[in-house]
């Protein structure tokens, strides 16, 4: 993201991410505690939630409320049953933290290590940051607004892959397999043209891979602000490109999203738009 910051001093915005910062990793200290004894309880068809999931989160909201009281939370867990849009802070609502405790709860649940902790903080109509903590692997990805993008302090940068054939593309299905049914056709599709596809789990570690040039691009439909939004800051502020699947300017509160280098943005575009529409149809 470029232009200049006009909402927050550069003292306030190292403020807002050094808390941040903070809160991930006390949040993913508590992931790691109850990764050998947690419950597990169904939240839906394939979609779980763990005693870990509600701990996390509620390190997050104490850690950042603390320190900013005058701030509002949106976490996973307390959006359950709302639309994306739904979720959405209105225009004049103070800076609100968009937070997904466990990005990856399954891979969590099986002990995949491939799950991490997503902070964004939205206002004004903007994002302003994002953290995102791997655990397992101990990387921290950071990025602000016009400041560029970070693992461990390291810079970022989006890969040089010039052509969609040569691209690793990774994307993140759905719970409800009923919603699934477009990207399995756009999983399809894709086949033909892309080197190579992976489904981490993980849609914020996706994010954070394209903004380290790990992934090529990404692609979803179905996904909320705590998904994407820590992670589409850091794809911009490593030099990428991030949109709806339309092509139109990226919105963290609408369920569809592209991130790529840039180089292969608009010939995905053209192939995902070449997809039919998905019939309704039941599990069977």
């Amino acid at each position: 993201m470029n232009g200049t910051n006009k909402a927050f001093s550069d003292q306030e915005l190292d403020r807002l991410l050094q808390v941040a910062v903070e809160a991930a990793a006390a949040a993913a200290r508590e992931l790691e505690r109850w990764r050998a004894s947690f419950s597990v309880r169904e939240k839906g068809r394939a979609d779980l939630v763990t005693d870990a999931d509600h701990a996390a989160q509620e390190v997050i909201r104490r850690t950042l409320l603390t320190a900013f009281p005058q701030h509002r939370f949106l976490g996973e867990e307390d959006a359950v049953g709302l639309s994306p849009e739904q979720t959405r802070p209105t225009t004049n609502a103070p800076p609100t933290w968009v937070v997904d405790p466990l990005d990856g709860t399954s891979n969590y649940v099986h002990d995949v290590p491939a799950y991490c902790v997503s902070i964004g903080l939205w206002y004004a109509d903007q994002g302003w940051l994002g953290v995102i903590h791997d655990p397992r692997l101990q990387e921290v990805f950071t990025a602000v607004r016009g400041r560029g993008a970070f693992c461990n302090g390291q810079p970022l940068r989006v890969s040089a892959t010039p052509a969609l054939r040569d691209s690793l593309l990774s994307t993140g299905f759905p719970a409800d397999y009923r919603r699934q049914l477009r990207n399995l056709a756009a999983w399809q599709h894709l086949s033909a043209y892309a080197q190579t596809l992976r489904r981490t789990g993980s849609t914020a570690l996706n994010l954070a891979y394209v903004a380290a040039g790990r992934h090529d691009g990404y692609w979803a439909f179905d996904n909320y602000a705590w998904d994407v939004l820590a992670g589409a800051i850091l794809v911009l502020e490593a030099g990428g490109t991030v949109t709806t699947t339309s092509g139109q300017p990226f919105d963290p509160f609408q369920p569809d999203i592209v991130a790529t280098n840039g180089h292969i943005h608009q010939e995905l575009l053209q192939r995902l738009a070449e997809l039919p529409p998905s019939p309704p149809a039941e599990r069977p």
